[in-house]
């Protein structure tokens, strides 16, 4: 690729690329190629002027080599990453502005009187007849206003003040229909899925691979709380499937062989074994596509009480203006007040503020699947934390392995990391982690695995059953015992570390002690949201009460609750919607799950288990908790710009209708007014709401180093 060096300085270079008009594939074939080079931490790519702008670490002449070995044809980019990209959207919509502003303008410098007039008139058709289908549905709307209000100027033969009120109601469609799109593409995309590692059926055997090796044909294994990866059929197995992010369908569906299942969708019980179809992730991103578009999640209380106070005003601006011809006599008077409509400005500035604020969530790395439940962050009281994983680290670590019979330390590590393995939580992470630091190969050993949630794992080795989990599922539920002689040892366990116990037929093996560290900011984000409004903090964890208990006193939460199981948080948070509570539940885990769901909005970490991340209706990024005191401030600044939007529009129209009734402006100035006060509400709502670094989140810090 030939391209000049535009400006430089150490770790960033904007580069100029010396070829023709750049189409907007080429634009995403090169940001997809620049972004995938491990040298390069951040990569923006203009179409317009063909332009690039490459932030990365090491030298400049590593970043100069990749650069001009670049071939367009030579980078094998995802179908999904083209064809879900919001870069021709963008450009289609912005000529489409722009060719509309030339257009209005340059017609009213050069084109003739009569032909104006003619063409006013057939561009008039098109809101009349709206405004005539929606009175043969016996409605009386926003397309009825529009239509009597061009109606009569064209009528009257004021075309200029016609030409203006379709003008500006276009530009406002236009507006409109580009944030939606912008918003929903970028929502849709942030849902897209993200899939590393797939267990791929070979000989026998369930190999751990990349997922983009994966061809149609091949078999893979999907476990229980884990993402369906791919659309297929099953080959063997019986499952429960959340197939709520493509049907909208809260209750799970079973799915056995023979059965298609769809890549996204969640196997919240079972274990399947699938037929791969099709690879490509354009068909999931096309169904996130039409779930949001049609889905009345995108909508707020507020947002849809506006929609609807909306249309309940226009019978009586209808009126209003009828009363005022009736009692003035003056046709000029009754017309000030049918150009100024509360309806338009509410219908359209509201949306807007609300997907607005979706996509700045997304700027901070918080994505939020529709606007009730920012509203419902922005009303909320109380906020419910699960602990491993969210309060403490995501990445726990094993410290110790003490044994309590026959079998070695390694090989009790082996073990627990083989079993662990296929289940998606911090814990297993930790093991299989210590494991592999250990250089420990833990092929498949043992015979199916059963997951029981909150609980532990159970499985055969050379026909023992070994189980692997909590103290409550190792010795009260499956009875396992400790060697009388080894008692000593278990009592002086460290009690710093949280446990997870390891049994062979029946006898204690091993403990592997983890440490579960606190995450250093949250005693701050709960400082924080408590500034922010949040009258109550709760905890609640698996853990033991002596865990749970250091842990609450170091991050100040108003109570926490211990040893509890997933349903039980599910009815906490139950209890406290019963008594008039607004409730926000985070958690990471499969055993958080019946708490999401349950709660008025549930917010999952990035990085905790697939079927968290599905459930939930906000998700964020893993790096840094304040990002949900962001959240929050995002929700309340929201909510404080819907009210002063309505306070605005009403204030303004009121006002012009005022002055139109007194005789003081013409209909052209009332319709030229509020249509441009209803623009300049609709354009201030789409900037963003939190000052720029101010409240920033880490996230948004290093998108604004980058940018």
């Amino acid at each position: 690729m030939r391209f000049i060096i535009k400006h430089e300085i150490e770790g960033r270079l904007r580069i100029h690329v010396v070829q023709g008009r750049m189409t907007c594939a080429q634009a995403d074939t090169l940001c997809w190629f620049l972004e995938k080079q491990e040298c390069v931490t951040g990569a923006k790519v203009y179409e317009r002027t063909a332009d690039a702008v490459i932030c990365y670490t090491g030298t400049r002449g590593e970043i100069i080599a990749i650069l001009r070995n670049f071939r367009y044809e030579n980078a094998e980019v995802p179908a999904n990453v083209l064809e879900s990209s919001g870069r021709e959207l963008n450009s289609s919509f912005r000529e489409k502005l722009i060719t509309k502003v030339v257009l209005h303008y340059g017609g009213r410098l050069f084109m003739p009187d009569p032909i104006r007039k003619v063409w006013m008139t057939l561009k008039a058709l098109r809101y009349l007849w709206k405004g005539i289908r929606c009175l043969a549905r016996r409605r009386i709307e926003v397309p009825v206003l529009d239509a009597t209000a061009i109606g009569v100027s064209v009528i009257r033969g004021d075309f200029n003040t016609a030409g203006s009120v379709m003008f500006l109601l276009g530009v406002g469609e236009l507006l409109e229909e580009w944030t939606h799109k912008k918003s929903v593409g970028d929502l849709a995309r942030s849902m897209s899925l993200h899939v590393n590692k797939v267990w791929l059926k070979r000989e026998g055997q369930d190999v751990l691979v990349q997922a983009s090796k994966i061809r149609p044909g091949d078999t893979v294994v999907v476990h229980m709380g884990n993402v369906i990866p791919f659309d297929g059929e099953v080959a063997a197995g019986e499952g429960m499937v959340n197939q709520a992010s493509l049907t909208g369908e809260s209750l799970p569906v079973r799915r056995e062989r023979g059965k298609t299942v769809y890549a996204g969708t969640v196997l919240e019980e079972g274990e399947l074994e699938i037929v791969v179809k099709a690879v490509s992730g354009s068909t999931k991103y096309e169904k996130i596509m039409t779930m949001i578009e049609d889905s009345e999640k995108l909508k707020s209380a507020l947002e849809s009480k506006a929609e609807h106070l909306a249309d309940q005003l226009v019978p009586y601006t209808l009126a209003g203006t009828g009363a005022v011809g009736l009692i003035t006599r003056s046709v000029t008077k009754a017309l000030s007040v049918l150009m100024v409509d509360f309806s338009c400005a509410l219908k359209l500035a509201m949306p807007i503020a609300v997907l607005s604020a979706i996509r700045e969530a997304g700027q901070h790395g918080i994505t939020v699947k529709g606007g009730k439940y920012l509203e419902a962050v922005a009303e909320a009281d109380t906020i419910v934390f699960d602990k491993t994983g969210t309060l403490t680290r995501a990445k726990p670590t094993v410290k110790k392995v003490q044994v309590f019979g026959d079998c070695p330390e390694e090989e009790a590590l082996r073990i627990a990391a083989c079993l662990e393995e296929h289940f998606p939580h911090s814990m297993a992470k930790a093991v299989v982690d210590a494991a592999k630091k250990r250089a420990l190969a833990h092929e498949e050993m043992h015979s199916k695995v059963e997951y029981i949630v909150a609980h532990g794992i159970s499985s055969y080795i050379e026909e023992k059953k070994v189980v692997i989990g909590s103290s409550h599922f190792v010795f009260e539920d499956e009875g396992c015992v400790v060697r009388p002689e080894m008692q000593e040892r278990f009592d002086a366990l460290p009690p710093e570390y949280s446990h997870l116990y390891l049994a062979i037929d029946g006898e204690l093996t091993a403990v592997i002690c983890i440490e579960d560290p606190l995450r250093e900011e949250a005693a701050d984000m709960v400082r924080m949201l408590k500034e922010e409004g949040l009258k109550k903090v709760v905890m609640m964890t698996g853990d033991s009460e002596r865990t749970a208990a250091s842990i609450a006193r170091r991050v100040g939460v108003d109570e926490y609750y211990s040893e509890v199981l997933p349903e039980e948080k599910a009815r906490f948070v139950e209890q406290e919607k019963a008594a008039g509570k607004t409730v926000i539940m985070i958690g990471d885990g499969i055993n958080d799950s019946p708490a999401l769901s349950a709660a008025d909005a549930g917010i999952a970490i990035s990085d905790g288990a697939e079927i968290a991340r599905e459930i939930a209706d906000i998700t964020i990024a893993a790096d840094d908790l304040r990002v949900i005191v962001t959240l929050k401030q995002l929700a309340n600044a929201m909510m404080k710009r819907i009210r002063c939007n309505y306070r605005g529009i009403v204030g303004i129209n009121a006002g012009l209708i005022a002055l139109g009734v007194g005789g003081v402006i013409q209909p052209a100035a009332s319709a030229l007014l509020h249509n441009t006060s209803t623009l300049a509400i609709s354009l201030k709502s789409m900037q963003n709401l939190l000052p720029a670094g101010e409240e920033a989140s880490p996230v948004q810090h290093q998108a604004e180093a980058f940018h």
